[in-house]
């Protein structure tokens, strides 16, 4: 087994004291970090998902919260939530869309429960 566990995470960061009703400015700016970071990720309205090796995937947290503070933010709040499993190999990249794509599957064989 690797030393760094494959990592599927999904985090929620919340500039905090920007005097801006819109925090789309410092999510913007995270996105442009996540692109750098080798990271796969997806953002939705508020959820950013990530998947990778478990240093990178923290490392990308933590240099998203550099930038945002960098652009001005003063606090920043972050809710994270990470799983690994060793129970079976995941293909980088496809973890996330793996649990999509099996509960999708589920609904499409009896979608009627």
């Amino acid at each position: 087994m690797s030393s760094d566990l494959y990592a599927v995470a999904d985090f929620c960061l919340i500039p905090i004291g920007t005097g801006e009703p819109s925090v789309a400015e410092y999510i913007a700016e995270c996105h442009r970090i996540l692109e750098k970071s080798g990271v796969t990720f997806k953002m939705s309205s508020d959820i950013i998902n990530l998947e990778g090796p478990w240093s990178q995937v923290s490392q990308a947290i933590h240099d998203c919260h550099a930038a945002v503070h960098a652009k001005g933010a003063p606090r920043v709040a972050t809710d994270i939530r990470i799983g690994t499993r060793v129970d079976r190999h995941i293909i980088p990249g496809t973890g996330n869309d793996g649990k999509v794509k099996r509960v999708e599957d589920i609904i499409k064989a009896d979608p009627s429960s």
